[in-house]
C-alpha cells in the first residue's frame, strides 16, 4: 500500500478500518465522513417533520402529502469533517530512541486514521518549521513519510512553556504526546489553557520499562538530558526507593493535574510496542474505534 519507516505495511493494513473516536461536537463546516447532530443536506435521511413557515419547499415530500394531505419536509444528517491536531513533545527528554520511535509511531498511527476518514489533520512539534495541515486520504503517504524523516528530538527548552506557541485555535480533539517530566507548575499551566484549543483534549503519556523500573547497580554518572547536569549515585537499594517513590508522586500529581482541566490521560509503554498500544490501549479506553 504505502512504504514508511514509522509503521510497518501489515500494521497500516490493520489501521484501515479505524477511526478516532470523540463524543465532542464536530466543528469544521466541510464535508467529511462523521456525522453531526445538527441537520443539513447530506444524502442520508434522517426523519421526517412538518412543515413550517419559512422551510424550503424543495424539501416537502408530495408523496408524503398524497397519503396524509399534510405538508411534511425530509430531514437529513449534516456529515462534517472531524479537525484533529497532533502535538508531538520533540525536547530532549522524548530523545532516548526506543521513546522517541514509538512516541513517532503513535503520532504516525493517529494521523492515518484521519486523513484515512478524510478528515482534516495538522500536527506541530516544537519546532516550528515541523508542522502539517492536510485534509483527506490523498495525503496518509506524506505525512507517515514526515514523521518519519523527523529529526531526533533535541529542543532545548521546556515543552510544557513553548507547546501552546504551535497550536491550531480550534480543534475536535486535540492529542498530547509526551513524557510528562516537566515540573508539574509548568504543567498546571500548560494544561489550564488547552480547553481553550479543544473540548477534547487527550494526553499521551510515553514511558519506558527503564524508567519505570531502573535497572543500574552500583556507582554511576546520571546526566540531566534537558539541562546537561551531572550527578554521581551509588544505586542503592534505597536511592532506588526515593527514585520510585518520587516517579509515582510525580505521575499522581500529574494526571490530577489532567483530570482538573477535563484532560483524558492514558500512559504508553513503549517497550510493549505500538500494535498493543493501538489494539488494546486506545481501543479498551474507546480513545479509537
Amino acid at each position: 500500500m504505502m512504504n514508511s519507516f514509522i509503521l510497518t505495511e501489515d500494521f497500516i493494513s490493520k489501521l484501515v478500518r479505524l477511526s478516532v473516536a470523540t463524543s465532542s461536537k464536530l466543528r469544521g463546516q466541510h464535508k467529511g465522513s462523521h456525522r453531526s447532530h445538527r441537520f443539513g443536506s447530506s444524502l442520508d435521511f434522517s426523519d421526517y417533520r412538518e412543515y413550517a413557515m419559512g422551510d424550503d419547499v424543495r424539501q416537502v415530500d408530495w408523496n408524503v402529502y398524497a397519503r396524509t394531505e399534510k405538508y411534511f419536509i425530509k430531514r437529513f444528517l449534516d456529515e462534517q469533517e472531524m479537525r484533529v491536531h497532533i502535538l508531538l513533545d520533540s525536547s530532549r527528554s522524548m530523545g532516548e530512541e526506543k521513546k522517541w520511535l514509538f512516541a513517532r509511531q503513535i503520532a504516525s498511527a493517529l494521523g492515518f486514521m484521519v486523513l484515512n476518514r478524510d478528515d482534516r489533520l495538522s500536527f506541530s512539534a516544537l519546532e516550528e518549521e515541523i508542522i502539517f495541515r492536510k485534509k483527506g486520504a490523498a495525503y496518509r503517504k506524506a505525512f507517515l513519510q514526515m514523521v518519519a524523516n523527523m529529526p531526533d528530538a533535541s529542543f532545548k527548552g521546556s515543552f510544557a512553556r513553548n507547546g501552546i506557541k504551535v497550536l491550531p485555535k480550534d480543534c475536535t480533539v486535540l492529542f498530547v504526546v509526551t513524557d510528562g517530566l516537566e515540573p508539574l507548575g509548568e504543567w498546571e499551566h500548560f494544561f489550564r489553557k488547552l480547553p481553550h484549543f479543544s473540548g477534547d483534549v487527550r494526553c499521551i503519556q510515553i514511558v519506558t520499562e527503564e524508567e519505570l523500573h531502573p535497572p543500574y547497580t552500583g556507582d554511576i554518572r546520571l546526566i540531566d538530558v534537558e539541562s546537561d547536569e551531572e550527578l554521581n549515585v551509588s544505586m542503592s537499594n534505597k536511592v532506588l526507593e526515593d527514585y520510585q517513590k518520587g516517579r509515582e508522586q510525580h505521575e499522581k500529581a500529574f494526571h490530577a493535574i489532567c483530570s482538573r482541566f477535563g484532560i483524558k490521560t492514558i500512559q504508553l509503554v513503549a517497550d510493549d510496542g505500538i500494535e498493543r498500544a493501538v489494539f488494546h490501549h486506545l481501543l479498551k479506553n474507546r480513545w479509537i474505534q
